[in-house]
C-alpha cells in the first residue's frame, strides 16, 4: 500500500492533494519566517527598520488621496442623488474605503516616526513593522480590535495594496463617469448590498406593473466576454459583473457549463 492515500480514495479531486501540499509548505515557511532573528543590522548591513522605513515611504507615495465627504457627496448628487439605491451603496462603500485609507496612512506615518525614535513603538506598530518586513499584511489593516473584518484579506502585502489601488480606481471612475459597464463585484466590501441595490432599481423600473421587491429573483447568465474592457455598454436591465472565481471546478467556455478542474489548476 502507498504511504499516502490518494484523494480519489475519499472521493476527492486529485487537486486536493496539491492544495494540501501548498498549504503545508506555506505554513512551514510562515513559521520559519516568524522564528528568524529580528535584530537590527550590523557591519554595514541594512537593518530591518531601514528596509521597512523605505517600504513605508513607497506605500505612502502610492496611496490614493483621501475622499472628502463634501466632495464625493456633490458628485453623487450629479449622479442622481441619494434617492438612487446604487448611489446609496456607492456612498456607503466609499465611507468604509476611506476608513481603510485613513488607517493605512496614519499607521505608516506613525511607523516612520517610531523608527526615527520620535514616538513610542507600540505593540501595534511593532506588529506592522514585522509584517511589512515579511511582506505580510499588518493585522490591523485587515481586522478590527475585536477581530472583525476591517478590509479585505489577501495573503501578501503586495496583493493587498494592489487590491486597494484597484478598488480606488473603480470608486473614482464611478464618481467621475457614472456606473461602470461591468462591476468588479469582489472589489466591494458588501457585494450583497450591490446586488440588492440593483434589484431595488429594477423593481422601481417596473413600478407601473406593481412589481414587489420580495418577489424579484436573481437570474444569472454567463457571457462570452473574457475581459471587462470588451463590454461597451451596460445591459438594459440588471448588471454585468466580473472578478468571480471557481473553487473545486472550472467553467468551459466552449460547452457553456461546469467541468472538472484541470490538473494542477
Amino acid at each position: 500500500f502507498p504511504e499516502n492515500d490518494s484523494p480519489e480514495v475519499f472521493g476527492l479531486h486529485p487537486n486536493a492533494d496539491l492544495t494540501y501540499c501548498v498549504k503545508e509548505a506555506t505554513s512551514l515557511f510562515r513559521t520559519l519566517g516568524e522564528t528568524q532573528p529580528k535584530g537590527g543590522g550590523g557591519d554595514g548591513d541594512v537593518s530591518r527598520e531601514d528596509v521597512v522605513y523605505e517600504k513605508a515611504s513607497d506605500l505612502l507615495t502610492r496611496l490614493p488621496e483621501d475622499y472628502i465627504e463634501d466632495e464625493y457627496k456633490a458628485k453623487i448628487r450629479k449622479l442622481g442623488g441619494m434617492t438612487v439605491p446604487m448611489n446609496i451603496f456607492l456612498f456607503q462603500e466609499i465611507q468604509r474605503f476611506q476608513n481603510v485609507l485613513a488607517k493605512v496612512r496614519f499607521t505608516l506615518s506613525q511607523l516612520q516616526l517610531a523608527i526615527k525614535g520620535e514616538v513610542v513603538m507600540t505593540a501595534e506598530l511593532q506588529e506592522t513593522l514585522d509584517s511589512m518586513f515579511d511582506a505580510r499584511v499588518p493585522y490591523f489593516w485587515e481586522n478590527t480590535l475585536t477581530g472583525d473584518e476591517f478590509s479585505w484579506r489577501l495573503p501578501t502585502l503586495g496583493l493587498w495594496f494592489t487590491s486597494l489601488l484597484s478598488r480606488d480606481a473603480q470608486y473614482r471612475s464611478w464618481l467621475r463617469q457614472g456606473k461602470p459597464n461591468s462591476f468588479w463585484l469582489t472589489g466591494f466590501f458588501n457585494p450583497n448590498g450591490c446586488l440588492t441595490a440593483m434589484k431595488q432599481e429594477v423593481t422601481r423600473k417596473h413600478r407601473s406593473q406593481k412589481w414587489a421587491l420580495n418577489d424579484v429573483v436573481y437570474h444569472t447568465e454567463v457571457t462570452n466576454f473574457e475581459r471587462p474592457e470588451q463590454i461597451k455598454a451596460p445591459p438594459e436591465e440588471g448588471m454585468y459583473i466580473h472578478g468571480l472565481s471557481l473553487e473545486g471546478g472550472a467553467w468551459s467556455i466552449k460547452e457553456g457549463n461546469l467541468v472538472e478542474s484541470a490538473p494542477k489548476e
